[in-house]
């Protein structure tokens, strides 16, 4: 089924991540929102906790954008999508395969941060012939993991409503001057944006990505092992000080994932691509471009 499109108002050479409008997939019974900028090989990244369509540091797209075309969306329900909501791992998965679908993509490149690197590792096990490569950012193995995440995550992502002293706290590293200054820059960026902004995550539907979490680590799919069997590259991006997934929990599976490369950036958190937006997008390039 083809895609809604809203009509754009200016030339495509001048479309970026901040002024790209929102259009929809139609998708048996659901409509799935979400933003195309760029050129070449496709790219589509699943979203974290609570985000939508504007909590993606225009930066980090932009720079990926100068050689993909880069593809965000809202899950069904959330944000600005519509349907029934997802109760399941692979529920969440079937959005990034509803949305390739509707676009007529045959074969991408799967990216997600945090949560979404759940759903892109589900994505990623379950429709390996989709799947170029996989991007994951600030995230965690299936299964049960030996490193929780801190408490203070918790208690500050669950708030209504987060300042940038919270986004400092979950996405950045506080002792850090130069993370935190990073933190007002990307606050900046995300929130200069004065068209068609997106639907906030409401609090009713955060009951869903607990029930996504619940089933990952119960991991039905045995995602875990076919991590360790897969031909697929991987290329992990992670904070040191990565206050909700720790990247010692990759560490416990060196020598078990053939194709999996760990990159640990220090003195930053949850959000290497928004401290550092034009360098995680080039590392992110030149491992495409090296592992094709």
């Amino acid at each position: 089924m083809q895609p809604v499109v809203v009509p754009i108002d200016k030339p495509m050479a001048e479309v970026n991540a901040t002024n790209a409008r929102t259009q929809w997939a139609a998708i048996s019974g659901k409509h799935i929102a979400y933003r195309s900028i760029g050129h070449g090989d496709p790219i589509i990244f699943c979203q974290r906790f609570r985000g939508n369509l504007d909590d993606w540091d225009p930066a980090f797209l932009d720079e990926l954008a100068r050689h993909y075309r880069v593809i965000t969306f809202d899950y069904t329900a959330m944000g600005s999508s519509t349907g029934s909501p997802n109760r399941d791992m692979l529920m969440f998965a079937y959005d990034v395969i509803d949305l390739a679908d509707a676009l007529g993509i045959d074969k991408f490149i799967m990216g997600g941060w945090s949560f979404g690197g759940w759903v892109a590792q589900i994505v990623t096990t379950e429709f390996p012939e989709r799947i170029r490569q996989t991007i994951l950012l600030g995230t965690r193995p299936p299964g049960k993991v030996t490193h929780p995440m801190e408490d203070i995550f918790l208690a500050t992502a669950y708030m209504s409503d987060n300042s940038l002293d919270d986004e400092v706290i979950l996405f950045f590293e506080p002792i850090s001057a130069t993370s935190r200054e990073a933190a007002r820059l990307s606050h900046e960026r995300i929130n200069a944006r004065t068209i068609d902004r997106d639907r906030e995550v409401e609090p009713a539907s955060w009951q869903h990505y607990s029930e996504g979490a619940e089933d990952y680590i119960n991991d039905p799919y045995d995602a875990r092992r076919k991590l360790t069997e897969t031909n697929i590259p991987i290329l992990v991006i992670s904070g040191d000080h990565e206050i909700c997934f720790p990247p010692e929990n990759w560490f416990e599976l060196n020598r078990q994932l053939p194709t999996t490369q760990v990159v640990v950036i220090p003195r930053a958190g949850h959000g290497p691509h928004h401290q550092y937006p034009a360098m995680v997008a080039n590392y992110i390039h030149a491992f495409i471009r090296n592992s094709k």
